[in-house]
């Protein structure tokens, strides 16, 4: 039997099948029904293990249904943190950053890192070379940049990620892209300048758009967290035998 890798995020949720560390298809939902979508990845085979990791909590009466759509569940949200202490990684971590934190040290073994995750927030977390996670920081993602601009400000347009910017924008929308994407571009840039020596890895939603722009050497992992859950998953299953 296959495994069940569940990662809810903020806005989107991925899936994937897997036996061991090797990933299978990975799906793709954005919407309210989240868990109704979960079941219908189960319609037609149950997996033995199915790890649900969620940036909110799993109500108990989803976390009973699930059960019986698997093997053995594993829950991680913030009602359940002891992943994080088998891990050795602090309480306070989404289990999105604690998935690719685990598969990044898995990767890397022996390296220092940096990881950036490009989703609806930009996590950056930094890892030595004996594993120890030694911090990181949390900022406001590309679009949700874009949507705080139009938000808080009453002329700036809602504007979409552009394929192309310019150094200094020509019209209102062309700044409000430089702006946004030479910002974030600032950052990562510093990050790695802070960090030199350092492996850094890109993951999350808008990481080979970010990856393109950059003259550093990196590495692109975009299913890092579901590589995490893998890990995870795969640890429990041998512990268990």
């Amino acid at each position: 039997m296959a495994n069940l890798l569940i990662e809810i995020g903020n806005t989107a949720l991925k899936a994937s099948w897997s036996e061991g560390m090797t990933l299978g298809k990975t799906f793709r939902y954005q919407g309210e029904k989240e868990f109704d979508f979960i079941l219908s990845l189960t319609e037609k085979e149950k997996p033995e293990v199915m790890a649900v990791a969620s940036v909110r909590p799993v109500p108990a009466d989803t976390e009973h249904r699930l059960r019986s759509e698997c093997g053995s569940l594993i829950i991680l949200d913030q009602n359940h943190v002891s992943v994080l202490e088998r891990y050795s990684l602090p309480l306070h971590l989404a289990y999105d950053r604690a998935a690719a934190i685990i598969a990044g040290r898995y990767l890397f073994k022996g390296k220092s890192l940096v990881i950036m995750d490009f989703g609806t927030t930009i996590s950056i977390d930094s890892v030595d070379g004996s594993g120890k996670y030694i911090g990181g920081n949390i900022s406001p993602g590309c679009r949700t940049r874009f949507k705080a601009l139009n938000r808080y400000s009453r002329r700036l347009p809602l504007v979409n990620t552009p394929d192309k910017i310019c150094d200094l924008g020509d019209s209102l929308q062309s700044s409000i892209e430089a702006g946004v994407v030479s910002g974030i571009m600032f950052e990562i840039e510093g990050y790695i300048n802070r960090f030199p020596g350092n492996i850094v890895v890109f993951t999350g939603g808008d990481a080979n758009y970010f990856a393109k722009r950059m003259k550093n050497s990196i590495f692109v992992v975009c299913n890092l967290v579901l590589m995490g859950l893998a890990l995870i998953t795969d640890d429990y299953v041998n512990q268990t035998l």
